[in-house]
């Protein structure tokens, strides 16, 4: 570790917020439990995850992604935990390198675990604050693994369905997002043989034609403001619970998605990729003690 201070960022998408830490060499050390200090929101910086900015040839998970993608996101949970990829992360992971200088407007390819994302920043008449446009970003494509769950919370219980978009997502159509309980804790669900590792746990209410809302918790970070994967499967579950497939009609179909946090916009098309647009925004920047990620939990 570093003895001389180490920035950071800090920003949010819908409400999604991350402790950016620009890195583009990988010379910094973030084990899991340095990441854990780093997102508590009282004795760190406060964050539902970190994005780890790291040039792709510099990380042996991205060197064979760095000729599509010059910039790899090494995204981490709260908890400290490896995630696959980060909807909103990625947005705000692209307006910290539209901020830096780094890249422009326009078409960008982000290195993730989850592959290399396509992202579209609009233009704008500045990139400061909530006056920077809109960021679309190419989610991939939904899998839709055939078995699925029954979640369960304070006696009441609803069949999910099962989305993949490069990670886990288990979707509840339900009366009232209140019924949702808490969501400190993952909701229990079984079998639970379906998600070994864990799984992203959505709740979904209507709220018009084509428009939803939703709760989630999202896996090793609790109840979060947004999830931006999450977001994506909703509105395909919802889609499909619609009777709506862009496969077969040949036409995008696109849901609003609100979340406690904002409003997303989520474009599927008949090739099956998967659009998301909404804003990202930088709120601080700093620098981080290096003592704060050496010391040790007291319950260590």
């Amino acid at each position: 570790m570093s003895t001389s201070q180490i920035a950071f960022l800090k920003g949010h998408g819908t409400e999604n917020d991350f402790v950016i830490v620009p890195d583009p060499g990988n010379a910094i050390d973030l084990p899991a439990s340095a990441v854990a200090r780093l997102c508590d929101r009282r004795a760190g910086i406060g964050g539902d995850g970190v994005l780890h900015v790291v040039r792709s040839a510099a990380h042996p998970e991205a060197r064979a992604m760095a000729g599509e993608a010059e910039w790899f996101m090494d995204y981490r949970n709260a908890d400290g935990s490896i995630a696959e990829m980060c909807g909103n992360g990625v947005r705000v992971f692209a307006r910290y390198l539209q901020r830096a200088g780094l890249v422009e407007e326009g078409d960008l390819a982000v290195a993730t675990r989850g592959g290399v994302k396509k992202v579209h920043l609009a233009k704008a008449e500045s990139v400061s604050g909530s006056a920077a446009g809109d960021i679309t970003v190419s989610m991939g494509r939904a899998q839709f693994p055939r078995e699925g769950v029954t979640v369960t919370v304070d006696g009441r219980s609803w069949p999910a369905r099962n989305v993949n978009m490069g990670n886990p997502h288990a979707v509840a159509f339900v009366e009232d997002l209140d019924h949702a309980g808490d969501l400190f804790r993952e909701p229990p669900y079984s079998p639970a043989s379906v998600y070994p590792d864990g799984v992203n746990v959505e709740f979904v209410v209507d709220r018009g034609e084509r428009h939803v809302a939703m709760r989630v918790h999202e896996r090793g970070s609790g109840e979060t403001r947004s999830c931006g994967t999450g977001a994506c499967a909703v509105a395909v579950a919802a889609a499909r619970r619609d009777g709506l497939d862009p496969s077969v009609t040949g036409a995008p179909v696109a849901y609003t998605v609100d979340l406690p946090g904002g409003r997303l916009v989520i474009t599927e098309h008949p090739d099956g990729e998967i659009e998301m647009t909404g804003p990202a925004v930088i709120v601080a920047e700093g620098h981080i003690d290096p003592a704060l990620l050496a010391q040790r939990s007291p319950l260590s």
